[in-house]
């Protein structure tokens, strides 16, 4: 569905609690339609995020160990992904 989703599993070193979070965050926003929040919509897309979180987190937790790493590179780990982060602070 999302094909922006990066592959989480299989990294090193492993997927950290941030880059586990974007991914959930991202997958919130593509399946609600939801870009930018308001006080409408801010409780339910951040309860959401945080439960795909988790499930996320579990689920790496348990699957076996992947023969070979993931072919892209997170967006969190990526220079100028950070720079532009940096930038907007």
């Amino acid at each position: 569905m999302c094909r922006n989703i990066t592959t989480l599993r299989g990294l090193e070193p492993s997927a950290t609690s941030e880059e586990i979070e974007a991914a959930a965050r991202q997958y919130v926003r593509k399946v609600s339609g939801v870009q930018s929040l308001s006080d409408a919509t801010r409780e339910p897309f951040e309860a959401a995020v945080a439960e795909i979180a988790a499930i996320t987190t579990r689920l790496l937790g348990e699957l076996p160990a992947r023969r070979q790493p993931p072919t892209t590179v997170p967006p969190l780990r990526r220079p100028e992904v950070r720079a532009r982060m940096a930038a907007r602070r």
